[in-house]
């Protein structure tokens, strides 16, 4: 845990974590109950998923422009900007709630915004940690992350229904304060989080494109943004799979339920580890070991088809996902050029997160095409084949641990940019 202590002596990272997971775990509860209100004016399950689909699609759509503004302008400034319209947007809903007034288009409005609002603000605080901590810190402050996300996603939900249950418009009062003390906060940083001068007067397309060439050229991102994609549209798949079988099983829906408060509290103990298990494996070694981690579940999964299996099974996968999340993500942001993490952050999580919608699509296909425990098994071999691509790659398997990963060079205040491409663990990066 030294680590985590060493974190909470660094007043700019505390604040800054603490914000974001007051704000997040608010934003739990809102994307929890957008569908339930959606569903609740218009009687249409088309609605209530509209409700949700804009959100992501909102925080997608702005990830590519998002990243080239963090890397051009103060960092603070975005994230308060980002919470700020939080603050507005949610109260919008309150006073509309207060009134007897709350309408879809006024809903989806929201949603949509606030997605937007939330991909704003990513690329801008990854590239914030990178500047208030060492690259030796990046590991656990990544653990930290993800701890506060399986957190945020075990209560968030269950929050959102007892506030719900008191009045429609309670949960989106509660979020409104969660963005609100998140705006507080990040005004206590003092860290300078401005970004290279050299930025500020290109052409935004040519920032974008300068973010893209980078991943290009560098083996190690080509092969992590391809795998990154195609993991998460194979394992949200095998997701969607077991809990429709489950709901196809006419099992209670406290039961399933059971599946995904298992797989948050095993998310939670696994990120607590994850600096540990960083520490002592190779950071290729434990992507590899993370990339194979659901594959042998799925074969109890395929054999029977109850709560209690399902659950055991996806929370074993996801303990280890936490370190492998964290290790290969620090690996990443410390040997980026810092007048580059917000694009190069932003460009490989909008490519990670495309592939998502197709998940519940490629789940009921497989459902209705081979039948419950064939598409668990069908899709347990293509995540197989998914993992091959990590562990074939001399690039990902050669990454070592966090004491041994190389400095980025320093910025070139003459040109904000265009380093060269750097080696991993002395590789060069064809």
């Amino acid at each position: 845990m030294s680590g985590y202590r060493a974190l909470a002596r660094n007043h700019d990272f505390t604040v800054l974590w603490l914000g974001q997971t007051i704000s997040e775990l608010g934003s739990r509860v809102s994307t929890f109950v957008f569908p339930l209100l959606a569903f609740a004016l218009t009687g249409s399950l088309l609605a209530a998923a509209a409700a949700e689909a804009v959100f992501l699609l909102g925080m997608a759509g702005v990830l590519l422009p998002a990243g080239v503004l963090a890397d051009r302008l103060d960092r603070r400034r975005i994230m308060r900007w980002a919470s700020g319209g939080g603050v507005v947007l949610y109260s919008s809903l309150v006073v509309a709630g207060v009134a007897d007034a709350l309408t879809v288009p006024h809903l989806l409005a929201v949603a949509l915004l606030t997605g937007v609002a939330a991909g704003v603000f990513a690329p801008a605080e990854m590239s914030a940690v990178r500047a208030v901590l060492p690259v030796t810190d990046l590991p656990t402050a990544l653990s930290q992350q993800q701890a506060r996300q399986h957190v945020a996603g075990l209560l968030g939900a269950p929050l959102g229904g007892a506030l719900y249950a008191v009045t429609r418009w309670l949960p989106f009062a509660a979020d409104a304060v969660t963005f609100a003390i998140s705006w507080v906060l990040l005004g206590r940083i003092r860290t300078d989080l401005s970004a290279p001068a050299a930025t500020a007067h290109r052409r935004p397309t040519r920032d974008v494109a300068e973010g893209i060439r980078f991943i290009a050229r560098h083996r190690l991102f080509r092969v992590l943004v391809v795998w990154s994609a195609l993991t998460n549209l194979t394992v949200n798949a095998l997701f969607f799979v077991a809990v429709l079988r489950l709901v196809e099983g006419g099992f209670a829906a406290y039961q399933i339920g059971l599946v995904e408060t298992a797989a948050g509290v095993c998310g939670i103990l696994g990120a607590l580890v994850a600096p540990w298990l960083i520490d002592r494996m190779r950071t290729g070694r434990l992507t590899v070991a993370v990339a194979w981690s659901f594959v042998p579940l799925v074969v109890p999964m395929a054999l029977w088809n109850h709560p209690a299996v399902v659950a055991a099974a996806l929370a074993a996968g996801l303990f280890l996902n936490p370190a492998g999340n964290a290790g290969i993500g620090a690996y990443r942001m410390a040997v980026t050029p810092p007048e580059l993490i917000g694009r190069v952050q932003a460009t490989m999580q909008f490519v990670s997160m495309a592939a998502m919608p197709l998940a519940p699509v490629v789940a009921g296909l497989l459902l209705a095409g081979v039948g419950g425990g064939a598409a668990v098994a069908v899709l347990g071999l293509l995540t197989a084949a998914v993992a091959l691509i990590p562990t074939l790659s001399t690039s990902v398997r050669s990454v070592p641990r966090p004491r041994d990963w190389p400095q980025p060079p320093p910025t070139d205040p003459r040109t904000g940019g265009d380093h060269p491409v750097l080696a991993t663990s002395g590789r060069p990066a064809a």
